[in-house]
């Protein structure tokens, strides 16, 4: 390629996935007026608009339809390429490495992460990213090397369970669903919400799970993540699901109450660890994911005091 750079290569991939020079100006870190000198440099390259205006958007040129996929494949090969490795050994790197997980991840695994990194990889340093990025297709790989987040919901690469945890109800000592002998989904649901969300099309598992016994809650809140949803709930009318792990803190404090729900109704969460196939061999990578694999194995279970009375199916009393 005589005329242009090989370092235009991922800003190629951007332009052609994301259809989009700001978009694309974003994923790659650049502004979006060197993101539109790339595409005039790759215009003139191959004497082709590549991106080409339709009413409030853009779609590709039937040359960058059949492009596309080859510039897939080629960036596909750089990074198989890249991770080849003679060897790795973490006493002595001083690698980078980036994973993406949510507030409530990070609050939960990564003092355990960092209490065995310190023992074992010193010089190496992690930086923690939100899951807010979009996640959802595999070139999010470009720019993490570990992915951390809930199974079920189709998140792109190789995958492996970390740990597990299930949702309580959360709410001030002086909520009045306190009073009640009985509890039930649908009283839950009519009391104002706060509720964690994350973005794209993830739907947090408490609204799945109103979707699946068909209550309709009433949300009052929305916030990004599950982390702040304690301090939101504190001295509020508010009532929160929120995972057990999260809650326990709170409740060891006696700043708020956590309800548990029927057996049968219980709300799983099961937080795993994704990564790019081509990483699997990368000695760095797979050492990432075992140290990872074992700050989840220490987490201990929480022990949380629960309301008596139990959320249980039925009809609103």
């Amino acid at each position: 390629m005589k005329d242009v750079d090989l370092n235009l290569l991922p800003s190629l991939q951007a332009l052609l996935e994301l259809r989009n020079v700001s978009r694309a100006a974003e994923r790659m870190h650049l502004s979006q007026s060197s993101m539109s000198a790339s595409l005039g440099r790759l215009r003139r390259h191959f004497n082709d608009e590549l991106l080409v205006r339709a009413g409030r958007g853009y779609e590709l040129t039937q040359f960058a339809e059949a492009l596309a996929p080859r510039v897939d494949r080629a960036m596909a090969d750089v990074q198989e390429a890249l991770q080849l490795h003679a060897g790795f050994a973490p006493s002595t790197s001083d690698r980078t490495f980036v994973i993406a997980a949510s507030d409530y991840v990070a609050s939960v695994l990564l003092r355990h992460l960092r209490a065995r990194m310190t023992q074992e990889a010193p010089g190496i340093r992690v930086d923690v990213v939100p899951t807010s990025r979009p996640i959802s297709t595999p070139h999010v790989f470009n720019q993490v090397d570990l992915v951390i987040g809930p199974m079920g919901f189709a998140l792109p690469g190789d995958s492996r369970a970390l740990f597990r945890d299930d949702f309580v109800v959360l709410l001030d000592p002086a909520h009045p669903l306190l009073a009640a002998d009985r509890l039930t989904v649908a009283d839950v649901a009519a009391a104002p919400q706060a509720i964690g969300e994350f973005g794209g099309s993830i739907i947090p598992p408490p609204m799945r799970f109103f979707a699946e016994v068909d209550q309709a809650p009433r949300v009052a809140a929305r916030i990004s993540g599950f982390q702040a949803l304690p301090s939101i709930v504190e001295g509020t009318d508010l009532v929160a699901l929120v995972p057990r792990r999260l809650a326990a803190r709170a409740v060891r404090d006696g700043r708020l109450v956590a309800i548990a729900v029927a057996d049968e109704l219980e709300i799983p969460l099961v937080e795993g660890m994704f990564w790019h196939p081509l990483q699997s061999a990368d000695p760095g990578n797979t050492w990432l994911r075992d140290v990872v694999r074992r700050a989840a194995d220490a987490m201990e279970d929480p022990t949380l005091d629960l309301h008596p009375v139990r959320i249980e199916a039925g009809t609103q009393v």
